[in-house]
């Protein structure tokens, strides 16, 4: 059971930050102003403020001229550092780099390229997933004056899909640690996650005679469709059998006329698995396979047929599919 669905104060505070973060606009690139940057005193800036306030009594109580010397530097100290703290942040542009495709189960890196149109720079300056938890999320960095600073944030989305790229927070300590400056980003961007790809997938499905070839017959495996001959200079290298060349100590390529007589499909129905989600993970696995091994292959999902082909366009195509179908 949920301790913290059973205590009020955490449902509150769970939905008021729900409805705020709702509020923020989606974009890939934000520019920080005093609009979207919050500042409050850290413990080390309540710890500061009451040694202040001890201070001050002391001297009123003692009429000693230095400790008001001493209370008020230290205010004024305390006052010029929210200050600083506050303009590290402020002015400072982020973008987001759209992210590229991961397969489940990996982390994501998100690129987030820094700006300062200042003439200085500005230090301590960490990024991480807003609602991370594992204390090493943060990535921390200095913005050279007039220049960029690139950062990478990773995350690890829990399963398949297409997915919102999570909200991202920025904050500083800079200079002494008494104020914390943050504030919190919505990135519109999205990323699409591909299915796990089968850790020891079965040996890829027998060919299908292709639509009025000669050969009726299916072909016992995977490699019967492909076919294989001698090497003959100038075939490509994706071509050749590494394989029964290690075996037979000869170099052999795969014959393109007897491949033209079949074709392979990645069909879900021949998956095996029961599970949907094993299914298109045992899917992923013969895509990349057969893109491994250099063959044409197609691809055949519910309400989807994707003809075969070959390159890293087709690949994508079909990992494309897999993850939202």
């Amino acid at each position: 059971m949920n301790v913290a669905a059973l205590n009020p104060f955490s449902f509150a505070q769970g939905q008021f930050r729900h409805w705020w973060q709702a509020r923020l606009p989606l974009s890939d690139t934000l520019t920080l102003t005093q609009r979207n940057v919050y500042i409050l005193p850290t413990r080390p800036g309540f710890m500061l403020g009451a040694t202040l306030l001890v201070l001050l009594v002391g001297s009123i109580n003692y009429q000693l001229n230095l400790g008001y010397l001493l209370t008020f530097l230290l205010a004024g100290c305390g006052i010029v550092a929210m200050h600083v703290c506050h303009g590290t942040l402020r002015g400072l542009t982020m973008n987001l780099t759209t992210p590229d495709a991961q397969f489940a189960g990996t982390s994501t890196t998100l690129s987030i390229v820094l700006t300062n149109e200042r003439a200085s720079r500005r230090y301590g300056i960490g990024l991480a997933v807003l609602d991370a938890t594992h204390e090493d999320r943060w990535v921390w960095t200095d913005v050279p004056a007039l220049g960029q600073s690139t950062v990478q944030v990773a995350f690890k989305p829990d399963r398949r899909g297409l997915h919102h790229v999570p909200p991202l927070t920025a904050e500083t300590r800079f200079p002494l640690g008494t104020f914390r400056v943050w504030t919190v980003w919505r990135p519109a961007a999205q990323v699409l996650v591909y299915p796990k790809p089968e850790a020891f997938p079965p040996p890829l499905p027998p060919g299908e005679p292709r639509a009025g070839g000669l050969v009726t017959a299916r072909a016992e495996s995977a490699g019967d469709f492909d076919g294989v001959r001698a090497y003959r200079r100038g075939d490509p290298m994706k071509r050749v059998v590494w394989k029964k060349a290690a075996k037979a100590d000869e170099l052999v390529s795969r014959d393109s006329q007897q491949a033209q007589r079949y074709e392979l499909w990645l069909d879900f129905a021949q998956a095996g698995a029961a599970d949907t989600e094993h299914k298109l993970c045992r899917l992923a696995a013969w895509v990349l396979q057969a893109e491994r091994l250099g063959l044409d292959y197609g691809l055949r999902l519910p309400g989807q047929h994707i003809p075969p082909g070959a390159g890293e366009a087709h690949k994508r195509r079909c990992l494309e599919a897999l993850a939202t179908c």
